[in-house]
């Protein structure tokens, strides 16, 4: 039995590699940052400023800040390097900083709501 003339085991793996890094720049970093941008809020709005809650709050930006660079906007820069312009920080901006600040903007009208 022969393989078929049309199946390219190379292009089969990209593929995969897009849906992954297309999930991780549209799903997975969206839900995240926006999680991420309500939890600091809600840190830096509470007043209540203790060594175990401030290290929480330390870890959450170092992690979100990782997660910005090396799932979003270096993978951008990856696969768009030949016309980058400024694909990865528009990505960057899409994908991270609007729904971080979404999630801080939802913490306001949830604190308004309830006052």
């Amino acid at each position: 039995m022969t393989p078929r003339a049309d199946f390219d085991p190379s292009r089969a793996a990209t593929l995969g590699d897009t849906w992954l890094a297309e999930g991780a720049r549209l799903v997975i970093a969206p839900v995240v940052l926006f999680v991420s941008g309500f939890f600091t809020a809600d840190f830096l709005f509470s007043g209540q400023y203790t060594w175990p809650r401030s290290s929480r709050i330390v870890v959450l930006t170092l992690t979100i800040l990782v997660l910005s660079y090396e799932f979003v906007y270096k993978e951008q820069r990856a696969r768009h390097s030949s016309r980058a312009g400024d694909r990865p920080l528009r990505a960057l901006l899409y994908s991270c900083a609007i729904p971080y600040l979404l999630g801080a903007l939802a913490l306001l009208g949830l604190a308004r709501l309830a006052s």
